[in-house]
């Protein structure tokens, strides 16, 4: 009797250190993680171009963040939407949800302004007629004029 009840006590020990355990290791992993956006069809979003690949290979740090404005065609689970793609873009229309983000409206009397040209002096220019030749090199396309 005393072996089954000191086995019970080690049992309850046991159990009473791994609830401990798991109840910290929740706190530590909660402190990095956020609420889930509640995605319905209809949603407007922004693709990230994270893992897009590109067919001329642009600096990575002058590509835009987020492409084109989609629409959420369905809510596939909690994880994955499926978006409304052109057919220009050939990837699966189902991504995760780390790979969107929600689209924001400009705010009222906000204008996005194009940059204007920029007049530079003493510098000559020359109109071309016509392009004879073009050709790479190391990645640089020059012209024959």
């Amino acid at each position: 009797m005393e072996f089954v009840e000191r086995l019970k006590k080690v049992q309850e020990e046991a159990g009473a250190a791994l609830k401990k355990t798991q109840k910290e290791m929740k706190q530590y992993v909660d402190r990095k993680r956020k609420e889930m956006e509640e995605w319905k069809m209809g949603d407007r979003v922004m693709l990230s171009t994270k893992n897009l690949v590109f067919k001329k290979r642009l600096v990575c740090k002058l590509v835009e963040r987020y492409v084109g404005l989609y629409e959420i065609e369905e809510v596939v689970s909690s994880n994955a939407v499926k978006l409304r793609l052109l057919s220009l873009i050939r990837i699966h229309p189902v991504v995760n949800v780390s790979q969107v983000v929600q689209y924001k409206e400009q705010v009222k009397g906000q204008r996005k302004e194009e940059g204007k040209p920029i007049e530079v002096k003493e510098v000559e220019e020359w109109k071309v007629e016509k392009i004879l030749n073009k050709r790479k090199i190391r990645r640089v396309e020059k012209y024959l004029v």
